[in-house]
């Protein structure tokens, strides 16, 4: 799994388990670091990284630490067809992804300002929508230059950025 992205500030991990009332524990805050440094991986890419610090650490224990971290917020899950879920750190806002058909990289796309299709549907049947999840299918630039206009996805693990 590569990243493209720009290394940012590692967060205080502790500090933001203790503010949303969780113990801090070594699976916890190795898999928050693995998701902020390898933004959009997968649950199987998480525990190659943080199998490194902690070897005895399995994939089932980062699905249950990931899951928990969810329902506090600290990660949010991306949900791509075809794709198993992916996670990162970047939570709160209502940014969006765009995925490359050819390569499967995963880039944030930031929300638009203004008028944004389908963000308010016509009828909600009753619910409270709390967010939308864009997905744009795209041909990354790397691709385009690349080679033939395919729409074909290949085998290997998706790339990630942040835009």
């Amino acid at each position: 799994m590569t990243t493209t992205a720009t290394p940012r500030a590692r967060p205080d991990w502790p500090a933001q388990l203790r503010a949303h009332a969780l113990r801090v524990t070594r699976p916890r805050t190795h898999v928050l670091g693995a998701v902020h440094e390898h933004p959009h991986a997968s649950a199987d890419q998480v525990h190659r990284v943080v199998r490194t610090a902690l070897p005895e650490i399995t994939v089932q224990s980062v699905y249950v630490v990931l899951a928990d971290l969810e329902r506090h917020d600290l990660v949010r899950r991306i949900d791509v067809p075809g794709s198993p879920a992916r996670y990162e750190t970047r939570t709160g806002d209502n940014h969006h992804h765009a995925q490359c058909v050819r390569c499967l990289r995963i880039t944030d796309v930031d929300c638009v300002v203004g008028s944004a299709p389908c963000l308010h549907p016509g009828s909600a049947a009753g619910m409270t929508i709390l967010s939308a999840d864009v997905l744009f299918r795209v041909i990354c630039a790397d691709c385009r230059e690349n080679g033939p206009e395919s729409t074909t996805a290949p085998a290997s693990p998706p790339r990630s950025e942040h835009v």
